[in-house]
């Protein structure tokens, strides 16, 4: 009974001397802005031979986080508090591989750009459709970030640094790109199995 007592009070004056010069106070709902980046799309045509209908389509996903915080004298230092996130999410970057036994300009060329085209598309419409979830996912990322408490104002980078690290790092963010990745393979492999090659044919 008295090993109880002793855990209970270690416990209690545990909690006060944390809380002393904490910042919990001052959390609070961070806003998060969803922003989709402006992409690119480049086109080569590799010395190596290809195959798959001789193109292909490689995908730059992006997660960019920009936090913005609220930093507040308190006692003898400063609280860093997370009051909102603008994140830009979503693919920034396509390179169209086409082999270089079909000439630009050609019909064959045009036939397997445009079907190059529809992967393109493929992979802008996952994150036009899972736009409210991503936001999701990030809002409760952010969410989980406390306020911070330091002595320096030499440690404000560091301290933001890591809480964008545990922003990326968190499950729901994790799971979200892990949901987008499967999307995207999801939809690509849909625009393949629906080519019937028809406008290649023609070429040929």
């Amino acid at each position: 009974m008295l090993k109880n007592y002793a855990l209970i009070l270690l416990a209690l004056f545990g909690c006060c001397s944390v809380f002393a010069d904490d910042c919990v106070e001052y959390k609070q709902m961070p806003r998060v802005k969803i922003t989709t980046p402006v992409h690119e799309n480049h086109f080569i045509q590799p010395d190596e031979p290809m195959d798959k209908l001789h193109g292909t389509v490689l995908a730059t996903l992006v997660q960019d986080f920009d936090l913005v915080v609220d930093i507040i004298k308190k006692d003898s230092g400063y609280c860093i508090v997370l009051k909102g996130i603008d994140a830009d999410v979503g693919y920034n970057d396509f390179l169209v591989k086409i082999d270089k036994s079909h000439r630009r300009g050609s019909c064959s060329y045009s036939a397997i750009l445009n079907h190059e085209k529809k992967h393109i598309d493929a992979y802008l419409s996952v994150i036009k459709d899972m736009n409210s979830d991503i936001k999701d996912s990030v809002y409760n990322a952010a969410n989980s970030v406390m306020p911070v408490f330091v002595n320096s104002r030499n440690e404000f980078d560091t301290v933001i640094e890591k809480m964008n690290y545990q922003i990326q790092s968190h499950p729901d963010v994790i799971l979200i790109k892990q949901k987008i990745n499967a999307a995207q393979e999801i939809r690509n492999k849909r625009v393949d199995q629906n080519e019937d090659n028809h406008e290649l044919k023609v070429c040929l």
